[in-house]
């Protein structure tokens, strides 16, 4: 159950003329009180003798009680409180059952005898308006302070004792939703989302991986917005707005959103953070001469390879860190998701889209994120992003998969470490996106897993044997399963393109097996076949035969393959914390 404190107005009459009327596409159905202060309010939808205007009257009534120069200019309050759409249909008298509990714990008229008067509204089965008027019958003002967090933990109670679909309970942290008016605004010109989600999306991609104000701001530009900045006397650059170009208001101007407004880390300060503090420990690591120095990324395929490395650290962290690094690891997943949904392959990116939307939720808490601790998770957002689209076959589409099997593991770590501090609105983001990601590998894997089973179904038995024999001795309590799977003949070819490439099949499995559990893995045989093939630096997906030029030789026009860092070496990317 969802209550929403809607901004106060001045208008008693024109909000119940919108309670009354028949909706923006005529959505309100028998509209009539359920309850109101008295229980003997006038109710224009059932009497015919009965007018808004009178109901008005009656709600304005206590105004009269002060002067008119200490009357409140905006002395409407409105709350709406909506069902969940599995509950089960409610009646009238409970609705006014939880009309009156809503306004008693909100202040508005807490049961003394001398609160406001109220009238409850219902208009559809699911949910119901409550509209008050902010002067008590004492002539007081009511206590209203925090009246939505007031309102949401009389929800929860509501929920618990009638039965209902329970919300888990928020921290503050969320970004802001779009009002009703936003809402309405985008159905009525056609728009899929109201402007304000759309420009969080928006923002936020272009936040992914960046590395200044000015490629921010670029980046901006280049997805069609309308930048408007603030800047101080001195020429400091002090805050931004952003606004699409074809949401006006009335007056034909464009209706601009400040980045704080969007969500409470796409404020300027706190974008800054994630530069100046991955700088600064950029500038640290310079002073150790032990720091790995990454080759550049050459493609779509390489640049997916290093998020992997980077993602597996990540998950380490987010299991042993402390709870700032972990904090930074899940924010900077988070511009991860949206570099990947940028640049994925069209039958991978509606899923990967969802999965960076919800899992933004998961991005932010009341633990501070330390930024520089993610660097390499940010630099993983660079590489996607410079690298370009990748194809959806081929190594582009096997290293997809690959680092979308990485980042599902990575949502389940950050929805576990979310629940053990009781975040539960991010532990549910967490899983959500997890779910998202689960449908994308499913999409980008389905080619190269396919030619992988391929070839394991054409290795000569006693390889075959070889390879189940290996399983058997290193994962005995999982091999039964793993060879049940469809995957299993992909993952034996693994461990042959292992043996082949110098490597011990028996060493690589146990590590691959040892890494993490593999218990939320839909399958186990998949898993291991990207871990593997990862920590043994093994293409995604080898070419066929009939494709490989001879020994010595290129294709033409070919550019010449790029060598992958040495697993163990100074620049392999697993090293690197």
């Amino acid at each position: 159950m969802i209550p929403r404190i809607h901004q106060q107005g001045s208008n008693t009459l024109g909000l119940l003329h919108y309670l009354y009327g028949k909706g923006t596409h005529e959505e309100h159905i028998d509209p009539h009180l359920v309850a109101s202060f008295d229980g003997m309010a006038p109710d224009p939808g059932r009497d015919p003798s009965a007018t808004k205007k009178d109901l008005q009257h009656l709600l304005d009534q206590t105004l009269s009680l002060l002067d008119a120069d200490r009357r409140p200019d905006k002395h409407v309050w409105h709350c709406s409180v909506r069902a969940a759409p599995d509950d089960p249909i409610l009646s009238d008298e409970q609705w006014g059952d939880i009309a009156r509990r809503m306004v008693a714990a909100t202040g508005i008229d807490p049961g003394d005898g001398a609160g406001c008067r109220w009238a409850a509204v219902r208009h559809a089965d699911d949910h119901i308006h409550i509209i008050a008027t902010l002067v008590r019958e004492d002539g007081r003002r009511p206590d209203h302070h925090r009246s939505g967090k007031r309102a949401q933990a009389e929800c929860r109670l509501i929920e618990k004792e009638l039965g209902l679909h329970r919300v888990a309970p928020g921290d503050g942290t969320a970004a802001k939703r779009a009002t009703s008016a936003e809402r309405h605004k985008a159905e009525r010109v056609g728009r899929e989302r109201p402007a304000r989600e759309e420009l969080r999306e928006t923002v936020r991609r272009a936040v992914a991986g960046a590395g200044s104000e000015g490629e921010f701001f670029d980046r901006l530009a280049a997805a069609g917005l309308l930048i408007r900045k603030r800047v101080a006397p001195s020429g400091d650059l002090l805050g931004y707005k952003v606004a699409l170009p074809d949401d006006r208001n009335g007056e034909k101007e464009p209706v601009f959103y400040a980045g704080s407004t969007l969500a409470p880390d796409l404020s300027l300060p706190r974008i800054r953070e994630r530069w100046t503090l991955a700088a600064e420990a950029a500038s640290a690591d310079g002073a150790r001469p032990e720091q790995p120095v990454l080759p550049e990324v050459t493609g779509p395929a390489f640049a997916r390879r290093r998020a992997t490395a980077a993602t597996w650290q990540a998950l380490l962290i987010i299991d042993h860190g402390d709870d700032g690094a972990a904090a930074a690891q899940i924010a900077a997943a988070g511009e991860v998701l949206d570099a990947l949904a940028k640049t994925s392959a069209a039958h991978t990116r509606a899923e990967l889209r969802e999965a960076a939307s919800v899992f933004e939720r998961a991005s932010r808490s009341h633990i501070r994120a330390v930024r520089g601790h993610d660097r390499a998770l940010r630099q993983a957002a660079r590489d996607l992003v410079h690298s370009g689209p990748a194809l959806g076959r081929g190594e582009d589409g096997a290293t997809t998969a690959m680092l979308i099997d990485m980042a599902f593991f990575l949502a389940i770590a950050a929805a576990n470490w979310h629940a053990r501090k009781h975040h539960s609105q991010q532990a549910a983001a967490a899983q959500q996106a997890a779910e998202h990601l689960r449908a994308a590998y499913q999409a980008a894997a389905a080619e190269s897993m396919a030619v992988l089973r391929q070839r394991g179904q054409r290795l000569a038995p006693r390889v075959r044997q070889r390879q189940a024999d290996l399983l058997h001795e290193v994962l005995p309590d999982l091999a039964s399963r793993v060879q049940a799977e469809p995957g299993w003949p992909a993952l034996a070819a693994t461990l042959d393109d292992a043996r082949k490439a110098g490597h011990d099949p028996a060493a690589l499995l146990t590590e691959a097996a040892g890494r993490r559990e593999l218990g939320t893995a839909t399958s186990i045989s998949d898993v291991l076949v990207w871990r593997l093939r990862r920590s043994a630096y093994l293409p995604a997906l080898r070419e066929p035969p009939h494709d490989t030029p001879a020994r010595g030789s290129r294709r033409q026009g070919s550019p010449a393959p790029r060598a992958l860092p040495t697993q163990g070496g100074p620049n392999d990317p697993s090293r690197r914390r």
